[in-house]
Formats: structure tokens, sequence, C-alpha cells
């Protein structure tokens, strides 16, 4: 059975994933939406810009978001400013680094979503006198459903599992910022092998059944269309 620290570590780390995994699905529609339909210039570099964290190593990325949120940094400026000190090694700052992290396996599969489209949906709707927002409420969002449910599901994983961004931008701090991965980081060093091999092995198993559901939900959404 795992221990106090353990449980604590599992707790932070399941909240940073669904807030983590809520924001993106807010913030990248409107992102995902742009890159899918628009034929502005910008498209291709913002579009890279989203698939940068794919490539990027960790630690870079976190030691960027590191710096900026520091003492000295623009965010941590700002966040001083306002009278919110800084935003690095703790909470906030991991969900911010998480959110930046994560940002690909979310808005990817939204835009390949909004792609697969077309305009023939949206133009029948446009006949029926529907608004742009209306056809996107009632037409683009339900047939886009697979995306939204593979977005979720990949950006909840990947953010569970996360070790270099949140280590660099959160430290190791019990209870604020000490996150599942670090916790058998410690675990490891301490020389406890058992309590890593249970959250490890916890961590494999929930990853195996993650994968295991999406690739189900999707067949058989492929075999009812």
């Amino acid at each position: 059975m795992p221990d106090a620290t353990s449980l604590a570590a599992v707790q932070l780390s399941i909240k940073l994933a669904f807030s983590a995994t809520l924001i993106l699905l807010l913030a990248g529609t409107p992102v995902a939406w742009w890159i899918a339909r628009s034929r502005s210039r910008l498209r291709i570099p913002v579009r890279a810009m989203v698939a940068l964290p794919l490539v990027l190593p960790p630690s870079v990325l976190g030691f960027y978001l590191l710096v900026a949120m520091g003492p000295h940094g623009p965010i941590g400026t700002l966040t001083q400013a306002l009278g919110m000190g800084t935003l690095a090694f703790s909470f906030h700052g991991l969900l911010i680094g998480s959110v930046i992290y994560s940002l690909p396996f979310v808005v990817q599969p939204l835009i390949n979503a909004f792609e697969s489209l077309g305009d023939a949906p949206l133009e029948a709707a446009a006949t029926l006198r529907a608004s742009p927002l209306d056809a996107f409420w009632s037409v683009a969002l339900p047939l886009s459903s697979n995306g939204y449910l593979t977005g979720a599901v990949m950006g909840f994983a990947h953010t569970l599992g996360e070790f270099g961004v949140v280590l660099m931008i959160g430290g190791n701090i019990p209870d604020q910022t000490r996150v599942i991965s670090v916790q058998i980081y410690d675990h490891v060093e301490a020389l406890e092998y058992a309590q890593a091999h249970q959250l490890a092995g916890g961590m494999l198993a929930f990853s195996f059944c993650v994968l295991l559901v999406l690739h189900a939900l999707q067949s058989r959404r492929g075999s009812a269309s």
C-alpha cells in the first residue's frame, strides 16, 4: 500500500493533469479551429509553435519557463507587481508549464478533427441560415467529438507522467509541487525500490489502460460511422 507521501503525490498529479487538460480543451479549441480553417500565411508558423514541445527537450522548455517566471523574468516581474509573488516553485507555475508542454497533445487531435470536416457540413449549415457560431456548436463540435476525446485522454495522460518540465519549474516541494514522477525519482534515489515499483507499476498500468480504452472507443466510432 502506498505511503501518505506517495498518495499526496498521486492526488496532486491528478489535480494538475485535470486542470491542465481542461484549460487546453477550452483555450486550444479556438487555436485549433483557426489553424484548421484559416488561409493566413501565419498558419504554418503558428502550427509549428504549437508542435514545438514535441521536439524541444523538457529541460530546455523548463529552463526558459523558470527564467520567465523568476523574479527578474517578464512573467515574474508582472506577478510581483500584482502582489502575487513569483510562480516558480508553485502549483500555478506547474500548471502553466504543463499546459505549454502538453499543448500539441491536445491541440493536434483537434486540428486533425476540424480539418477532416471539410467544407460541406458548414456550407449546409450556412444554407439553413445558421451563424458561424451556431454552425460550430451544432455541426462542427459534434462531428469532432472523436478529436476531443483523443485530445483529452492524451493531454491528461501526458501531463500525469511528465517529469523534466515539472521538476525544473516546481522543484520537489511536498504537497505543493511533488508529483508522481518526482516521487518515483525520490524513491529510487533513496533505494526504496518497493515504493518506486508501486508507483511506477501503477503508472504503467494506467498508461496501458488509457491507450486500450482510447483505441477501443476509436474503433467503435469508426465502425459506427
